[in-house]
């Protein structure tokens, strides 16, 4: 390269014109530049002060740096760029923003503000103290209007229940000729009329049929009769055996006190013979004859307890249907209609006062609870009494006495079955 003057730099062979323009060629990465001009005096100057040999190394780095600086600078005015859009985009983001919150603050207000707003407006007309609800329903259950709900309902359930006049009073009173109360009234005096004709009817046959058997000879024996197929049925539950000794003289001379004989089966004691005896009493006796009869049909037949059963007309008072009393056992059997629950009863009754008085082995037999079985049978017994004298006095609470006596019919068989556990062998 060759220094035409002090203002100029020749980058290409002299043999060029200086009129040619200038080439630029990029060939993947090399730039080759051709017929390039600098006019610029203090670069020429600066140049000039170079060797010759280094001066084309120092176009080359000049232009080197040149282009990076442009490339720097380019960049710089692209970020530059960017900068300053998204500045202005931000600032007309918040302008959109700010206008949008300030049209939706006033639509906010206008439909929903505390006192001007619509829906509170809305709400108030119809929700409020004195909105159409409110009224609405003061009109509604408004006592004092008789065209008001609660107006017509109390005019309606007056109709139907307020005073005699009432329909409920028409249905229920018995005396209206075409109340349902009336005919059920008519249908219960009726039934109580059939049934009062119905029991008069059974007294009276009953009565008849008691006085003739009241003059009739043979009244012993069928009350004998009825005992001894009910003695059966019991002894054959218990595995005992029952005689009938009416007619047969026992151990005391000429006498044959003691209408049927009871023998235990011997394996309820021990093996001892235990015999109990039972009299039937079809006539009316005083407390000293019963126990004068008792004690002689025990020492004729050599039992060591006697049974006193009685018919209902003949039996002392407070017995029925069972009792235990001086030492002996007392029941009532009503021929016409036997009680086979009650005459058990009574028999194991006797059976566990008869197996009382020979147990003598201690260790095999809890004597204390078999006392106190006995004990809480006569407990039961009072009671029995109690109940029965409630039954002949108070005709209106029969049926509740009925299943209180059933109770403790049950209660004492219970009682029996326990005492009578205590006597089996071990």
């Amino acid at each position: 390269m060759a220094l035409m003057d002090t203002a100029q730099i020749v980058t290409l062979p002299v043999a060029r014109a200086y009129a040619n323009r200038p080439s630029v060629v990029v060939d993947d990465e090399v730039i080759v530049v051709e017929q390039i001009r600098v006019s610029d005096r203090s670069l020429a100057a600066f140049v000039a002060q170079r060797p010759a040999d280094d001066r084309p190394e120092l176009i080359e780095r000049a232009l080197r740096i040149g282009l990076h600086a442009l490339q720097d600078a380019g960049t710089s005015i692209d970020v530059e760029f960017v900068r300053h859009e998204f500045d202005a985009f931000l600032e007309r983001s918040a302008s959109v923003n700010e206008r949008a919150a300030n049209e939706l603050d006033a639509v906010l207000r206008q439909n929903f503000g505390d006192q001007d707003g619509r829906l509170p407006r809305t709400l108030e007309k119809f929700l409020g103290d004195r909105g159409q609800l409110n009224r609405f329903v003061t009109e509604l259950f408004d006592e004092t209007k008789r065209d008001s709900a609660i107006g017509r309902m109390r005019a309606l359930l007056g109709s139907y229940f307020d005073g005699d006049a009432s329909r409920l009073a028409q249905l229920l009173d018995p005396t209206r000729l075409g109340s349902p109360m009336h005919q059920f009234r008519n249908e219960i005096s009726q039934g109580f009329e059939k049934l009062n004709e119905r029991l008069t009817a059974i007294e009276a046959a009953q009565a008849a049929r008691g006085a003739e058997r009241a003059r009739s000879t043979a009244k012993g024996a069928d009350f004998e009769d009825i005992l001894e197929s009910m003695l059966g049925e019991t002894a054959r539950g218990l595995s005992d055996l029952v005689e009938r000794t009416g007619t047969v003289s026992g151990d005391v001379i000429r006498s044959k006190k003691g209408d049927f004989l009871l023998t235990l089966d011997p394996q309820w004691c021990k093996g001892a013979d235990i015999r109990i005896v039972v009299e039937a009493k079809n006539r009316r006796l005083s407390w000293r004859e019963i126990r004068e009869e008792l004690d002689d049909a025990k020492r004729n037949r050599g039992a060591q307890m006697a049974i006193a059963v009685f018919a209902p007309e003949h039996a002392p008072a407070g017995i029925e249907p069972f009792d235990a009393r001086y030492g002996h056992v007392f029941c009532v059997v009503n021929p016409e209609d036997p009680d086979q629950a009650s005459l058990t009863a009574a028999v194991k009754l006797a059976r566990l006062y008869a197996i009382a008085t020979v147990v003598r082995d201690e260790e095999q037999i809890d004597v204390g609870r078999l006392l106190a079985a006995l004990a809480a049978i006569k407990t039961e017994l009072d009671s029995l009494r109690r109940l029965k004298v409630q039954l002949t006095s108070i005709r209106s609470t029969a049926g509740e006495v009925g299943l209180g006596l059933d109770r403790l019919k049950e209660q004492l068989l219970a009682r029996v079955a326990d005492a009578e556990a205590q006597l089996q062998t071990s």
